[in-house]
């Protein structure tokens, strides 16, 4: 498939509300909740006034003039905050687009934006049962917490980018 990665327009920013509901964990054989979830506080820190804040960071996939998917960060108080001036990443693709890559590099160009920017670390959240849990692990990101549901998981830039991205 033909894609490509770029930073998010401004006029675009009205996506994320579709991309944080993709990106809700769903376990299978269980239906998913209304789209009026994005309205509560712990979601709305994800995306509210986006683009306001100076590690307000997005990237898109963009296929066929369409955007497919976009990972985004910004310092939260999020579930995967870990401290202030740490970003937390929130990442999503439209089902049918999973599983073919897309999200690894929407990963990878995160953190490497990230690294060029100075940051030292990145956090995220993560439900235990979720299948990119394995993806997060492969682009450098280590469990460092969790509790009965998530994994709270760290990507030491520095470290890690050295290596491998």
């Amino acid at each position: 498939m033909n894609y490509i990665i770029r930073k998010i327009r401004e006029d675009e920013y009205y996506l994320l509300d579709d991309f944080i509901y993709e990106a809700i964990f769903i376990p299978e054989g269980v239906d998913p909740p209304p789209k009026s979830i994005i309205n509560q506080p712990d979601l709305q820190v994800y995306i509210k006034d986006f683009g306001t804040q100076k590690d307000d960071i997005c990237f898109v996939a963009q296929a066929d003039n369409k955007v497919i998917g976009a990972v985004w960060v910004r310092d939260m108080q999020d579930y995967g905050h870990i401290a202030d001036g740490v970003p937390s990443f929130a990442i999503s693709l439209y089902k049918e687009y999973r599983n073919s890559g897309i999200g690894t590099k929407l990963m990878q160009t995160m953190l490497r934006e990230l690294k060029s920017r100075g940051y030292k670390r990145a956090s995220l959240a993560v439900q235990k049962e979720n299948y990119a849990v394995r993806m997060y692990k492969k682009v450098g990101f280590e469990i460092f917490d969790e509790n009965n549901e998530e994994y709270i998981m760290i990507c030491d830039l520095m470290q890690h980018l050295a290596k491998t991205v």
